[in-house]
């Protein structure tokens, strides 16, 4: 467990709500390989009330790097009906950009 994660994990103890730390370590899980954990905590996320926003697009991208493509194209479509639900333009147009780049199902 690296020094990074066990800090966040801390935090999170005190504060189990904290959203910014849920997905900072759902982030230092990825990055420590922990590709099902991160996936667990980002989906988590997406499922909140309301939803964050910014777990969409890096679970998207965690499923696209692990070759669940089909699955980083849900979390992107619904990320970006839930960016513009909450008018963050900027989620909205990265996602559909990157979805652009994924192509249609089956090419």
């Amino acid at each position: 467990m690296s020094d990074r994660r066990h800090k966040i994990e801390a935090m999170l103890a005190e504060d189990p709500s904290d959203t910014f730390l849920q997905y900072s370590l759902a982030m230092e899980q990825r990055s420590e390989g922990l590709n099902d954990l991160a996936v667990e905590g980002f989906r988590k996320l997406t499922q909140a009330d309301p939803p964050y926003v910014p777990a969409f697009f890096m679970a998207a991208q965690l499923l696209v790097d692990l070759d669940r493509i089909s699955e980083a194209r849900t979390y992107l479509r619904d990320g970006i009906e839930q960016a513009r639900q909450q008018q963050d333009t900027h989620a909205a147009a990265e996602m559909s950009d990157y979805l652009a780049m994924l192509g249609r199902e089956g090419e």
